[in-house]
């Protein structure tokens, strides 16, 4: 009897599987087989879901356990971080780095990861690891969602914190020869608001010069500082030596330092380019 329901199920989730082969719609993949649970990231219309063999028997009707190769984009909390740089096994990983947030994943002791970026009290890491996923198969077979519509996923680098739209603008990108400006310090105050700034992350500390005002600075294409950097919001600085001469992006609101022409940011988040 036990071989004859396993053998049915088998034939129903293979119906289930060739119904959905090529999805004619945008589809999202849910973490779990339920519409209201997180959605991990979409699967375009015209593409083939690859079927996750070993969720076959607890996978309900009317979805399909799918597998998503990675890697991840994610975050995880910094107290999550051991002294070594690793993940702490079983460390909830999220999509966003925002309190309050459902986890996708956890993290096993076999994954392999990068540290990309920090972010306030989260670490952002690249995670080569396998998933499951849900797709909902009614939806997936009959409903052609606009892709336009559908949000990208995994969230694109370039969104680095939870904010109110700003333009990503690239500051250090030399023009003849010369580093575009970063800011117009004369305009009002505009200068105070966070934005997007790109440039080689570098140490200004040496034996033999005098201690500058900040310890970190951004360097444009031509080698030249057009700025300081201010990391005192990142909770996490015992990392930041691995950015050095690095291409990165930070999120701040940059200002003059007192009694100079120099300009300062503050970092609130910075990944690598």
């Amino acid at each position: 009897m036990k071989t004859n329901l396993r053998l049915a199920a088998l034939l129903l989730a293979g119906a289930v599987a060739a119904a959905a082969a090529t999805l004619s719609g945008t589809t999202a993949v849910h973490v779990r087989p339920d519409e209201n649970s997180l959605v991990i990231t979409y699967l375009k219309a015209g593409s083939e879901p690859v079927q996750a063999a070993d969720a076959l028997a607890t996978t309900p009707a009317g979805w399909m356990a799918v597998e998503l190769a990675g890697p991840f984009e994610g975050y995880v909390k910094n107290g999550d971080i051991m002294k070594s740089l690793d993940v702490k096994p079983g460390s909830p990983v999220y999509l966003t780095p925002k309190a309050g947030v459902p986890e996708f994943t956890r993290f096993d002791a076999t994954d392999k990861t990068n540290i990309t970026g920090l972010h306030g009290k989260f670490t952002q890491i690249r995670l080569d690891k396998k998933l499951t996923g849900f797709i909902h198969v009614t939806s997936a077979a009959n409903v052609s969602a606009p892709v336009a519509a559908a949000p990208a996923a995994p969230p694109p680098p370039a969104k680095l914190v939870d904010v109110a739209p700003v333009a990503p603008v690239a500051y250090g990108v030399t023009t003849a020869g010369r580093p575009a400006p970063v800011v117009n310090l004369g305009d009002g105050g505009s200068s105070t608001l966070p934005r997007f700034f790109q440039g080689r992350f570098v140490s200004t500390r040496s034996a033999f010069k005098p201690r500058r005002p900040y310890d970190w600075a951004l360097n444009d294409d031509a080698g030249v500082r057009y700025a300081y950097l201010d990391v005192s919001k990142l909770l996490l600085t015992e990392q930041i030596e691995k950015y050095i001469d690095h291409v990165v992006v930070v999120y701040g609101a940059g200002k003059p330092v007192a009694g100079t022409r120099d300009l300062v940011i503050e970092v609130e988040s910075l990944q690598l380019k």
